[in-house]
């Protein structure tokens, strides 16, 4: 008898977990809200949940009148009618820290997720939404292709052509998908479609014109580029004009989306996996080490490791192709050491982001080269 009141608790216990991933991934009201981080990660059924419309109802109140939306802030989090009345006072700010901005993923992410939760649930304050926010990426498109930290426009390095944390090319990647029609954006109308085509097209040929060139040889891009001489660009006091290894990797990948590349585009993208190659960092590892003065203080380091895969530095010296390093002093060092602890620990010097670049997307890109040359000789 114990041993059957034991496998009816077991039983029981199942029961009780089974619920809580149910409630988990349908919305109930007694599931643990999402973090905005984790909102475009939810399996496709999600989207049609009573957890993802709350979301979407909560980009709308975010949504500044413009038609984008501020960075940095979790928009999961649920709002309570104070926090909600605070947040519509904010509808037609331009302060730096509320206004419309593709920085750090804002905008084109809201964006993809109204597009995938109106899919599902079909509400028409979301398609609304989701062409308003549309309709200002596409105005805020330079005419020589490129697209601005914020728009409105703002003074200063706000206004150059911005790839610096894959910025533009997580722009275009969402309008090639309208473009495309993808299931998610099929609501969409011809006019803007026709639109988000022409200014993919656009795109392409910025990031033609500004990828570096190095004693005649193609190289990779800056951080950001001047919207009127396609130089590489500064940005804040610790981001020097340099060649950016991480932005590069998300605008080479769009650039290995092109469905039939012309030989500038094979051109590009060949060159920039040169340099990658050319550019990486062995032996090295990027690592926290504890300060054993300060129990709990972390401190980032370089270490030697003979065993370590490749790294890249974020930036390089353009001409030298060194790797740089920028405290808030603005004074450019070799060695990431030699900045400030402030700046050395809470900025990402290193990446491994090439490697997937050059293992799998580089390979997968170039079967599939051949496979539309071999096409055309047909």
């Amino acid at each position: 008898m114990q041993n059957l009141y034991l496998r009816l608790g077991f039983i029981i216990l199942l029961l009780f977990a089974s619920a809580a991933a149910v409630a988990g991934q349908t919305g109930d009201k007694s599931a643990p809200a999402i973090k905005w981080r984790d909102a475009l990660k939810q399996r496709p059924e999600w989207y049609a949940s009573a957890e993802a419309l709350r979301v979407a109802d909560n980009l709308l109140v975010y949504q500044r009148d413009v038609g984008g939306w501020p960075k940095n802030i979790d928009m999961a989090a649920p709002l309570d009618e104070k926090r909600r009345a605070e947040l519509l006072k904010l509808k037609d700010s331009t302060d730096n820290e509320e206004a419309a901005t593709i920085d750090n993923s804002a905008t084109y992410t809201q964006l993809e997720y109204l597009a995938r939760v109106y899919t599902a649930q079909k509400q028409e304050r979301h398609r609304e939404a989701f062409l308003k926010g549309l309709d200002y990426l596409l105005a805020a498109q330079y005419e020589n292709g490129g697209w601005p930290q914020y728009y409105p426009l703002r003074k200063g390095y706000y206004t150059h052509i911005t790839y610096n944390d894959n910025a533009m090319a997580g722009v275009l990647e969402l309008l090639r998908d309208v473009a495309r029609r993808k299931p998610a954006y099929v609501f969409v109308d011809p006019a803007r479609t026709l639109k988000s085509e022409k200014a993919v097209e656009r795109g392409v040929e910025c990031i033609l014109k500004t990828q570096v060139k190095v004693n005649g040889k193609l190289t990779v891009w800056g951080a950001q580029h001047d919207e009127v001489t396609f130089a590489p660009a500064p940005a804040r006091r610790f981001e020097p004009v340099s060649l950016a290894s991480k932005e590069s990797v998300a605008v080479t990948r769009f650039l290995m989306g092109v469905e039939r590349p012309d030989p500038r585009v094979v051109e590009a993208v060949e060159s920039a996996v040169a340099w990658f190659d050319a550019s990486k960092l062995d032996g090295i590892r990027w690592v926290e080490k504890e300060d054993k003065s300060r129990p709990g203080v972390f401190e980032r380091a370089v270490v030697k490791d003979p065993q370590a895969p490749p790294l890249w530095a974020r930036f390089y010296e353009i001409g030298t192709n060194r790797p740089v390093f920028e405290g808030r002093d603005n004074v450019v060092r070799y060695d990431v050491s030699e900045i400030e602890a402030e700046r050395r620990n809470g900025y990402g010097w290193y990446t491994d982001e090439p490697n997937k670049l050059l293992n799998k997307d580089y390979p997968a890109w170039q079967k599939r080269l051949k496979l539309h040359s071999t096409e055309q000789s047909k």
